[in-house]
């Protein structure tokens, strides 16, 4: 059972008991393949099957962007209207106990609005949080050996749902980081720059600096309080743990500590970054290392394994959420069995099969026990309709 203390990574309060959070419906005009789509999803586990190419992932994608207002494969939001069509929207309702949200994004070519029960919403703040996700996609994979960037959107992503403290303090921090980048540049071609200004900007960064890693290292103390025994549960092998790897070393994840020394890296390496022109120290720089018996899984593991250990990963911050914001997320697995054999693939609908709402797309059932199939909600898709199939 999970132990219930406060976490400390924004307001500062702790949960005793949750309630569930659901998804109840889902309404799609004129989204991808879709020109209008209604799903009425079931509280506990719903599997979307279909062959590929059919629409499953687009279902998981405006759910994505329902979350959070963005989807994880594209950046331009005109590409999510159907050809042809000048507007989409994706529409919602969230119950969270006996309290329930209408949610609504409008996308047109000239842009995004955001709805609540009708009323628009211009703060994204204000937004995100109201139905809170744990996405796994195949694009994970990448995840762990991949780019930095990709293990920092992870942190960001879910510390961004968990706290508006964390969402706005981010947002502040690349903003500052965007204008000490550019007077660091100005500063490099200029003889009349003051540097004064910079060292206003940089004590500006500090301050939301120490916050964004102190939240970011007690997440991940969090997450390792449970990913171990998940990964076990499944794979039935050695222990996972993941290593939270600042840009700047620190002695104490303290607010004094990690103030000190980040100001001290910026006096000491002032002429770097000027002739580098940018800022080269910070939480923009942090990474993740994901080990298993002190190897790590960047240079140590196969597909299988990492695949395992991200879907650890994302089932350990359930606890997380359950803890923080006192309500279970929405899970959303696409073409989470694949690689997986039987044993495992069971085992991870086992663990699924508990009280939280999911929604997981695969290419078929086959090799899906009976006993879990009997317990879900299957809904086939075939040329962009969706049709709720009895097993």
């Amino acid at each position: 059972m999970y132990s219930y203390t406060t976490l400390g990574i924004g307001d500062e309060y702790g949960c005793f008991l949750w309630i569930f959070m659901i998804l109840d419906n889902l309404k799609l005009l004129n989204f991808r393949n879709y020109d209008l789509q209604e799903i009425k999803f079931d509280k506990k586990m719903n599997i979307l099957i279909g062959n590929n190419g059919e629409g499953k992932t687009n279902i998981l994608e405006s759910i994505i962007i329902l979350a959070l207002t963005k989807s994880f494969r594209n950046r331009e939001d005109v590409n999510l209207i159907k050809f042809g069509k000048l507007k989409t929207k994706i529409q919602g309702k969230v119950k969270t106990g006996k309290t329930s949200k209408n949610l609504a994004i409008d996308i047109t070519e000239g842009g995004k609005k955001l709805f609540i029960n009708k009323k628009e919403i211009r703060r994204l703040s204000d937004y995100i949080s109201n139905l809170n996700i744990i996405v796994f996609t195949p694009e994970d994979l990448n995840i762990i050996k991949g780019a930095p960037s990709l293990r920092r959107n992870l942190l960001n992503i879910e510390l961004s749902q968990l706290s508006k403290k964390y969402l706005n303090t981010y947002n502040e921090y690349n903003k500052i980081l965007k204008t000490r980048n550019e007077y660091l540049k100005l500063l490099f071609t200029s003889s009349v720059a003051d540097k004064k200004y910079l060292d206003i900007l940089t004590d500006k960064l500090i301050e939301k600096a120490v916050i964004i890693i102190m939240m970011r290292n007690n997440y991940i103390k969090k997450i390792n309080e449970s990913i171990s025994n998940i990964y076990k549960e499944i794979s039935k092998s050695d222990d996972l743990i993941v290593k939270y790897v600042p840009n700047v070393e620190f002695n104490e994840y303290t607010e004094e500590k990690i103030g000190e020394e980040l100001r001290n890296i910026y006096q000491k390496n002032y002429l770097k970054e000027l002739n580098n022109k940018m800022t080269l120290y910070g939480p923009h720089r942090d990474d993740l290392e994901f080990y298993i018996k002190e190897k790590n899984l960047k240079f140590f593991s196969s597909q299988g394994q990492q695949r395992l250990a991200i879907i650890s990963y994302k089932l350990s911050e359930i606890a997380i959420f359950e803890e923080k914001l006192g309500t279970t997320p929405v899970l959303l697995f696409d073409d989470i069995f694949s690689e997986l054999d039987l044993k495992k693939r069971n085992r991870l609908l086992e663990f699924l099969n508990k009280d939280i709402q999911s929604i997981i797309t695969t290419t078929d059932v086959k090799n899906i026990n009976k006993k879990y199939l009997t317990q879900s909600t299957i809904f086939e898709i075939k040329n962009g309709n969706l049709i709720r199939k009895k097993v």
